[in-house]
């Protein structure tokens, strides 16, 4: 294979039947990893009184668990993303659901700090690191395989409905926290009920490892593959050019809107609405549900408006629309009204619906396929240690030492203008064809 021909983009000709199965199957499987790696989040207040009972900084220590295991996720993402641009995709997709499955049940099965003390909190952040770790394959590896698989010209929608499966599986957690807070009571919550959410990743594992099983790898690898155009060690080759350098540079920064968004409004916000507001855990786990709805509405519609104008323009508008209304909506947020809460709430997540819907299809574009799964995941899940597993425990470290309940809003704008500088710098590849080499 000559330079030049593995230089030149080769438009994708999978049939939109084919692609439409294989985003429903990548998505099901997504939404089984994100499940399992959000309900960890919603659950923080009841793991606090079974894992660190008698702390007054608990909750705070559930967030340091769920920030250590953001720092295993480059991890992941390099490992899994040497071994997906090596041997496929569709293995390593197989391989990162089966492990958060096992990890996620296995933290339902955990015996209390009642039982065996500190061992029972070492065991949770340490099964947390294996979620990490499998999240870190999955983000990059997930988007590639649909991204790859898309029809030319709509890759932005398709890869979109990926996102809508991942605050799915934040809705179901969601509701699936407030059903049993409510039904339950905080006795027997904090006593058995906290295991059941954990332990549905069992049948939702064997759902998705069942799904991915039965696809095929995507036909950008399988063409590289039959000509021998495959990296021996693709991120070695990634660092090796500037090209790929300074993408996995703004692979990093482009993400810092996912610090306060997935993270903070969604992940954090029932605990921040009933440990800092005046709501309780029902009513801000109800909040959090109707802004998923918004963002779920939301997303593909992004997705298919990237297509159309560029990813830029919508990314940049996403970014000026939260640095303006941040903090009035958090502003709303804070009036202890359930009504004006929704409502500033939904204005957020319809905004950042323009940031999570498009972000990975613009990675995406950003690198060949030869070193795509390995440098994307690796600018990406560092991106996601720095700014995004952090900020729920930045957020309780923030609002405890100044008393202002107004951080996430400051962080939301902040983290918006680093997204707008860093996509500034990008050169829109959406109406290009993907690049193999």
């Amino acid at each position: 294979m000559s330079t030049l021909a593995a230089a030149q983009p080769v438009p994708n000709t999978v049939d939109p039947t084919t692609a439409r199965k294989v985003t429903l199957a990548g998505c099901v499987g997504i939404f089984a990893e994100l499940y399992d790696n959000g309900i960890f989040g919603f659950m923080a207040g009841t793991l606090a009184a079974v894992f660190f009972p008698g702390s007054e900084n608990a909750v705070q220590l559930v967030f340091l668990g769920y920030a250590v295991s953001f720092f295993f996720r480059p991890l992941g993402g390099v490992i899994c993303g040497h071994l997906g641009d090596r041997i496929g995709r569709q293995r390593m997709l197989v391989f990162v659901i089966m492990l958060i499955s096992v990890a996620t049940a296995a933290i339902g099965l955990l015996p209390t700090y009642a039982s065996i003390g500190v061992a029972a909190p070492a065991l949770l952040i340490l099964l947390r690191v294996l979620q990490g770790f499998s999240v870190g394959g999955e983000a990059s590896g997930a988007m590639s395989f649909l991204a790859e698989h898309a029809p030319e010209g709509k890759r932005g929608r398709y890869t979109s409905y990926a996102q809508i499966a991942s605050f799915l599986s934040l809705l179901t957690g969601t509701l699936i926290a407030a059903a049993m807070t409510s039904g339950l009571g905080t006795e027997r919550m904090e006593s058995w009920g906290w295991r059941i959410p954990f332990l549905l990743a069992i049948p939702l594992g064997i759902t998705g490892i069942y799904i991915r099983k039965r696809i095929s790898d995507t036909p950008n690898f399988m063409r590289l593959q039959e000509e021998g155009g495959l990296s021996k060690n693709p991120l070695k080759e990634a660092f090796s050019s500037a090209e790929h350098r300074r993408a996995m540079l703004l692979a990093l920064f482009i993400p810092l809107m996912n610090g306060s968004g997935y993270y903070v409004l969604f992940g954090y916000m029932p605990t921040f609405m009933s440990t800092e507001l005046d709501f309780s855990k029902v009513q801000g786990l109800l909040v959090t549900a109707t802004s998923l709805v918004a963002i779920c509405l939301a997303i593909p519609y992004m997705g298919s408006l990237s297509d159309r104008i560029g990813r830029k323009k919508v990314l940049a508008g996403a970014a000026i629309g939260m640095a303006v209304a941040g903090v009035p909506c958090y502003l709303l947020i804070g009036t202890g009204s359930v009504p004006l809460a929704v409502l500033g709430a939904c204005l957020m997540a319809v905004i950042f619906a323009g940031h999570t819907g498009v972000i990975h299809i613009l990675l995406v574009e950003l690198f060949p396929t030869r070193v795509r799964y390995s440098a994307y995941g690796l600018g990406y899940n560092v991106s996601a240690a720095l700014f995004g597993g952090t900020a729920p425990l930045l957020m309780t470290y923030l609002i405890d030492r100044t008393g202002n309940v107004n951080m996430p809003a400051f962080y939301a704008v902040l983290t918006a203008l680093g997204t707008l500088l860093a996509v500034s710098r990008v050169k829109d590849r959406a109406h290009l064809p993907l690049r193999d080499a």
